[in-house]
């Protein structure tokens, strides 16, 4: 009975985690809630994202960490600090990197490494003698140092090196793709493009199918994957067949069953067959958010619907704030879109309304 109330408990306070946004105005750093007021006004000199409940935060030239209010959690004794992932968190003192917990405890019992990496889905890299492996948030050695390389993990996966040969793996160590290959790309759905000598083809279920005359694959999404033949791009589906032919000059990733392509240098949006549904106007465009909006280049950036409707005006930039993000999402997430405008930073909704004014930068929602 005890352990189900625990695991309510940890439940309801998962539900109610608030997401934040690490914002910069007038120079200093605060944290901003979706409903556009401050859980945290801007006062600190320097801060890190908001990361698994909390936030590392500069006083004084030494880091500390405070929660979703503001409410300090561990006092500033750090030289410096990275972000808490399964509870645990990289920081430096007195020159040396430590793992902590959330009290401030300096953890001990972690498996000797050449460095100490940074927690990420749960898991973090450890090095011995120039091979790498996966410990847990308890130490335990996932996944003994076999490796020459492990990549960052993204949506779940590692890209991984082993005799200059490639594969991918998932937190638990299990290589979901051998790594027997020249190249692999990204995982999604069980599959990853890869390379094999000269054939370059799909890796889908574990199996290897070459398709002939491809140079490149763009990023996946559904179930059609963009694809180049001959200097033109099409679309073919997890298995490797040819489900929209090659004429585009170029193409992205399809959302919502519709992709942005684009000829002669002006971008629309096809439908899963191959019919343009939104004319090809655009000098840039990408994929359909989960918002049923996307975001359009004509000038500034600005945002159409399923329909083609310009509903949010050209005027804006939505390139990445901080830089520290690896290949995210442009556009709506979550129902918010972060802009630039002016030389500043902020979130628009989606009937076009800014979130609290403009920032001199802004980082994305984070729990």
């Amino acid at each position: 009975m005890k352990r189900i109330f625990l695991l309510l408990l940890i439940f309801i306070q998962l539900s109610n985690a608030q997401e934040l946004a690490l914002v910069k105005k007038d120079g200093k750093f605060g944290l901003l809630t979706k409903d556009g007021t401050f859980a945290v006004n801007p006062k600190f000199d320097s801060a890190r994202d908001f990361s698994d409940g909390l936030a590392a935060v500069k006083v004084n030239g030494k880091w500390r960490f405070i929660d979703d209010k503001g409410t300090l959690v561990i006092p500033a004794t750090f030289d410096n600090a990275k972000d808490f992932n399964s509870g645990i968190c990289l920081i430096e003192k007195n020159a040396t990197w430590y793992y902590i917990n959330k009290t401030g405890e300096i953890l001990k019992g972690n498996p000797a490494s050449d460095k100490l990496f940074d927690f990420n889905y749960g898991v973090a890299f450890f090095r011995q003698a120039d091979k790498v492996g996966l410990i847990n948030n308890k130490f335990e050695i996932v996944l003994a140092p076999k490796y020459d390389v492990i990549r960052a993990f993204y949506k779940g996966y590692a890209k991984v090196a082993i005799n200059d040969k490639w594969g991918i793996i998932d937190p638990t160590g299990k290589e979901v793709v051998e790594a027997v290959y020249d190249e692999v790309g990204d995982y999604y759905n069980n599959t990853t493009w890869a390379k094999k000598g000269k054939n370059l083809g799909l890796v889908h279920n574990g199996q290897f199918i070459a398709i002939e005359g491809v140079t490149k694959f763009g990023f996946f999404g559904q179930d059609l994957i963009p694809a180049q033949k001959d200097g033109k791009f099409g679309y073919v589906n997890l298995e490797g067949q040819w489900v929209l032919k090659p004429r585009f000059d170029k193409a992205k990733e399809f959302s919502k069953n519709m992709a942005p392509v684009c000829i002669n240098d002006k971008w629309g949006y096809i439908n899963l067959m191959g019919s343009c549904v939104v004319q090809l106007v655009y000098s840039n465009a990408e994929p359909f958010s989960t918002s049923g909006l996307a975001a359009v280049q004509k000038g500034g950036w600005g945002f159409i619907d399923e329909t083609g409707n310009l509903v949010i005006p050209a005027d804006y930039e939505i390139s990445v704030a901080f830089g520290s993000y690896f290949r995210e999402e442009k556009g709506f997430i979550d129902g918010l879109a972060r802009v630039k405008r002016s030389g500043k930073w902020g979130f628009i909704k989606p009937d076009g309304q800014v979130l609290n004014g403009w920032f001199q930068n802004a980082e994305l929602f984070q729990k």
